[in-house]
Formats: C-alpha cells, sequence, structure tokens
C-alpha cells in the first residue's frame, strides 16, 4: 500500500490559506458557501500552529485603478482597506506569515516561494477560496515548484458546488494533489 503524504512525517508541512478575507467572505465578491468552511479551518490552524506547522497566508492586495483583475471581478481586497483583510474568525497570530498577490496565484510576483524554501518547506496544504481559481492556480505554481500538495476537502470551497468539484477534480488529476479533511490530516 502507498503511503498517503499526510501521514508522512518526515519534511515540513506549511497550511496555506488563500484570500480568506472580508471582501471574499461578506464583501462585494462575499460567497455564503465561505462561511461553512471557517470553522474548519480554524480547527486546522489551531492544530497546525500546536504541531509547529507554519501558517501562510495569501491574500488579494490588490492597487486600486492598476491590477487587471480589478476589470473582471470590480474592486475587492484593495490595498490598505479593511476588505483586504483576514477574517476576524481566521486572524493571524505572532509567527504565522502573510503574502500579498496581486494576481490569482500566490506565487505569482510575490516571495511564497522563496518563504517556503527558507523554511525547509517540501509539503502545502491548500486551503480556502476558490478552488477552482486561486487556490487551482496556486496550487499550479507550487506543483511546477516540486511541492508535495494537500487538499482538505473540508477547507476549501467555490462559489457554486459545480465550480467546487470542478476545482478539487483539477487539483487531483492534474497535480496529483492528495484529497482529504482535516480530521484525517497527521502533523
Amino acid at each position: 500500500m502507498t503511503q498517503k503524504i499526510s501521514e508522512v512525517k518526515t519534511g515540513k508541512k506549511a497550511v496555506i490559506l488563500v484570500d480568506m478575507l472580508n471582501d471574499f467572505v461578506t464583501g462585494p465578491l462575499g460567497c455564503d458557501r465561505s462561511k461553512a468552511i471557517v470553522p474548519a479551518l480554524a480547527r486546522l490552524v489551531a492544530k497546525a500552529r500546536e504541531n509547529g506547522v507554519y501558517v501562510i497566508y495569501s491574500n488579494d492586495c490588490h492597487l486600486k485603478g492598476v491590477d487587471g483583475e480589478l476589470a473582471l471581478w470590480g474592486d475587492h481586497a484593495i490595498k490598505g482597506t479593511k476588505g483586504a483583510e483576514v477574517i476576524a474568525e481566521l486572524a493571524p497570530q505572532e509567527g504565522d506569515y502573510i503574502v500579498p498577490k496581486r494576481r490569482y496565484s500566490g506565487f505569482f510576483q510575490t516571495d511564497l516561494h522563496l518563504l517556503l524554501r527558507e523554511l525547509g518547506v517540501d509539503t502545502v496544504i491548500m486551503t480556502g477560496l476558490h478552488a477552482h481559481m486561486c487556490v487551482r492556480h496556486t496550487t499550479a505554481d507550487a506543483y511546477c515548484w516540486g511541492f508535495k500538495i494537500i487538499v482538505p476537502k473540508d477547507a476549501t470551497d467555490s462559489f457554486t458546488e459545480e465550480d467546487y468539484n470542478i476545482g478539487i477534480k483539477y487539483l487531483k488529476d492534474v497535480y496529483g494533489a492528495e484529497i482529504t479533511t482535516i480530521d484525517e490530516l497527521i502533523f
């Protein structure tokens, strides 16, 4: 039997929370489905911190009137606004890392790759919003950089069930992501 990535205790892991921001939960791009994953994410980050697993926030942080995504999605997560802040229930704590991004992928033109390498991380646990967009693009780059990928299906979501299912299937089929649950994760 092949051992699951989530069961391997060698190497270092990092939980990456993608776009769990006010604007994506209750703001202009608010997603009612996102509220359902907040308690699970809170449990996951608490479990990660207790076990010395890094917690990294990959957050949209756009420049008003400049970023191309704003033409598609309207103003959201504008740098310096309340909408660009992580929701209170998942607020970063001392020792966590915040990596702002201006595109879908948390790796594109950010220091996420450098941070993960300097921390010695070889496995990323991808969570947050949206499985078919920002989580997907961040996972694509994690795969290209050679990271092992775990996706707890109860810690990510999308605007619709269809988008979510498409996203999760794509992550598994194309990037070999291990699809699991928070309770199945072993730190």
